[in-house]
């Protein structure tokens, strides 16, 4: 344990570093190409716009809340599972992208996958900030319940942070975990109440994906933005949720800590 907490330690010392190299690697995706940062912040609207078409003028989809118009609904649960669903998709493949550092026998490898979910953070802001913008449009005022998105964001942090070391860990040695991880979050898309409610279900069903710790953070936008409820009034699933964050958590720290000496051999 003594061990673990020295881990954890070493690590948020470096937070200097780990916000540069984060800055740098933002930028990086962008360069050369002709439109720059607008990509960045294309294609999460773009990928928004597909959806509410399909759901909202497809399928004729409707807001589970009244008063609430269903791009509003919608928009609330899938901005959260868009930075989560990218952050952990380009950690998991960080000690490959960033090989040139794991071989420096000085560099401490775990920033590395906080490196990537860091750098996602920032398109993330950008998001939340136009779906204010939004929100605004539609008559919904901004708000102090509004503040409460940046608990939410540390929740998604923290989880994130746990499930990156464990995948980034694993994937140098079987490199099929990254097709995992894409598996996983296309179902993960359709099994988390983001563009359906988890009313729809029985009790006994919808009890069962309420134990998705997504569904605690999604839910939380949800609150944050449109239902006005602090995340401590939530209370029963505020403590089910650290309780499994911070499990995996513990467990990504140890699998990561124990499986880096091995990095530079495999990779």
């Amino acid at each position: 344990m003594k061990s673990f907490f020295r881990f954890i330690i070493d690590t948020m010392k470096m937070r200097g570093l780990i916000f540069s190299l984060a800055r740098k690697d933002f930028s990086s995706k962008y360069v050369g190409s002709y439109f720059g940062l607008v990509w960045a912040l294309l294609n999460p609207i773009i990928t928004v716009a597909v959806y509410w078409f399909v759901f909202s003028q497809g399928l004729r989809a409707t807001s589970p809340l009244e008063g609430v118009p269903f791009i509003i609904w919608f928009i609330a649960g899938i901005t959260p599972w868009l930075f989560f669903s990218e952050a952990w998709s380009s950690a998991t493949n960080s000690m490959f992208e960033y090989s040139y550092l794991v071989k420096k026998v000085v560099f401490r490898v775990s920033v590395l996958p906080i490196v990537k979910i860091i750098s996602s953070i920032f398109i993330h802001l950008f998001f939340v900030f136009l779906f204010i913008l939004i929100l605004y449009f539609y008559g919904f005022k901004p708000n102090v319940y509004y503040f409460q998105f940046l608990y939410y964001l540390f929740c998604m942090f923290v989880l994130l942070t746990g499930l990156s070391w464990i995948t980034s860990a694993i994937i140098p040695f079987f490199k099929d975990a990254g097709q995992i991880v894409g598996i996983f979050l296309q179902f993960g898309m359709w099994l988390t109440p983001i563009a359906w409610p988890a009313t729809m279900l029985p009790p006994n069903v919808a009890y069962w994906f309420k134990l998705n710790p997504l569904y605690y953070i999604i839910e939380g936008y949800r609150d944050t933005f449109i239902n006005h409820v602090w995340f401590f009034h939530r209370y029963n699933q505020t403590l089910f949720f650290w309780v499994v964050t911070l499990i995996v958590f513990i467990i990504g720290a140890s699998i990561f800590k124990k499986l880096k000496p091995h990095f530079s051999d495999v990779l």
